[in-house]
């Protein structure tokens, strides 16, 4: 659907207002000395393919709107190529194609004829648009009176009602309520069902690795790595919270593994670790050993036990500045060491920090996640305000978090952090991504849904024929 070949995309910038014009006014030959050259884009070549969903990560300034401009048509590449199959519908900016001066329903119009319907085709489609942006009486209203969330309701609302071939959102959601977002993704799933193509920007992790089948890494304007939306995520934020003398030689590593294909990525965190995706086999087995007896714990310890082989291969660690996490894992409340747990009963992260510095307000972290990166919950060891007021260089801490686990058959990874102030704010000295991995063993006898068993009751009753005819 989309194919962008060596895409740059250059910009002048001057350092005085008279510069432009002094550009304007002189020859060829010396029009450069007016102004500097900002590449926002660098040799950027993608391919992305009918219904799927790519996610675009970065740091502010990476590019990613620009990039999202130029394959909009929008914006002309300074060198490279881009084409482009079928109609698109695009949400760049808040109102982005409305004039201020018109009322809503103006705008529609509008909007619907920028996005290539015919009047007819927008008379037939307004109600529906009207119920979607749900804003009332407001839509006979200017929208230069409009706020922001109106704003997005409305263009978001007539984006999606043109049956768009590729739909494009750049972080416009991010303004919109909870209820009104919920209702923007289920219609983002559905236009993605119906075989068009979604690109998708967005700073919030979970939003990435839950909508999307693949991501890319910009930054400083080249596309870093491609790959699943978990493992981009991943160096999308060791990336965000490296120290500023680390981020240079992390690009140049993050760099270096997306020369690699994306089947290799997909190999690594997927296809070559068959505890990912486990089979009726595995399932099996490990029925029969959760009926095993467990250790000599005694009866109130938990269920579970060690599988040697099950050992995250997607493991991220940040740039440690004075800290360091050791031998995170999990344990059930006697001390005994597991790795394949039963849904219902408690158990403990366990981990070790090292200090090599001295750190104020330090505080420690634990998350639980599933195999695409959707983070389910976790918590923190403490409130900022309650914080460990002061660890010396050397010293050790064993951070404990216990926790019962409410989840369905399934792997899901751990992630530890933590947290020390170093000048004005709070911030990571160490974090490990995908620490450790479990699994949930299987119990057909269990009736709860989905991710998280949140012990749900049922009452069936059967009326009978005399309650009925009462």
């Amino acid at each position: 659907m989309i194919q962008v070949e060596g895409v740059s995309k250059l910009f002048p910038v001057y350092d005085k207002p008279s510069h432009r014009l002094l550009q304007m006014l002189s020859p060829a030959r010396a029009k450069h000395r007016w102004f500097r050259e900002f590449r926002a884009l660098h040799d950027v070549s993608l391919d992305i393919c009918r219904g799927e969903t790519l996610g675009i990560v970065g740091r502010n300034g990476s590019g990613k709107s620009t990039l999202l401009q130029i394959i909009c048509g929008t914006l002309q590449p300074s060198f490279g190529s881009v084409r482009v199959q079928g109609r698109v519908a695009a949400l760049l900016e808040l109102g982005a194609g409305f004039n201020p001066e018109f009322t809503g329903r103006e705008n529609v119009y509008l909007y619907g004829t920028v996005l290539g319907l015919t009047r007819n085709e927008v008379e037939q489609r307004f109600e529906e648009i009207a119920a979607f942006a749900d804003i009332g009486d407001f839509m006979d209203q200017p929208v230069k009176n409009y706020s922001s969330g109106m704003y997005v309701r409305l263009a978001f609302a007539v984006a999606v009602n043109v049956t768009p071939d590729i739909l494009v959102v750049d972080e416009a959601l991010s303004v919109g309520d909870e209820a009104f977002q919920r209702k923007c993704f289920a219609r983002i799933d559905r236009i993605r069902d119906e075989g068009a193509t979604v690109l998708f920007v967005s700073h919030s992790a979970g939003i990435v690795t839950q909508l999307c089948d693949r991501a890319v890494l910009l930054d400083h304007g080249e596309l870093l790595v491609t790959g699943t939306p978990k493992f981009v995520v991943s160096r999308y934020h060791k990336l965000l919270y490296a120290p500023p003398e680390r981020v240079e030689s992390l690009r140049k590593t993050i760099a270096q593994e997306g020369e690699r294909s994306e089947e290799t990525h997909e190999n690594v965190l997927v296809g070559d670790d068959p505890n990912l995706l486990p089979s009726d086999r595995d399932d099996e087995q490990l029925v029969q050993a959760s009926r095993r007896p467990t250790s000599d714990a005694g009866d109130e310890d938990s269920h579970g036990w060690l599988d040697e082989g099950l050992e995250p291969k997607s493991t991220v660690r940040y740039d440690t500045r004075g800290a360091l996490i050791g031998v995170p894992h999990l344990e059930t409340p006697g001390g005994r060491r597991v790795n394949v747990l039963r849904a219902g009963d408690d158990y403990v992260y366990v981990y070790r920090v090292k200090f090599t510095e001295s750190m104020e307000r330090v505080r420690f972290g634990m998350l639980i996640k599933t195999i695409t990166g959707l983070d389910l919950g976790g918590g923190a060891s403490s409130l900022p305000a309650h914080s460990l007021s002061h660890v010396q260089a050397g010293q050790e801490v064993d951070v404990r978090f216990q926790f019962r686990c409410m989840l369905d058959t399934g792997v899901y990874f751990l992630n530890a952090g933590v947290l020390a102030r170093l000048g004005e704010g709070e911030t990571y000295v160490d974090r490990l991504i995908d620490a450790a991995m479990f699994r949930v063993m299987p119990q057909p006898e269990r009736l709860g849904t989905g991710i998280v068993d949140f012990s749900v009751r049922s009452q069936v009753h059967i009326v009978d024929s005399k309650e009925v005819g009462a």
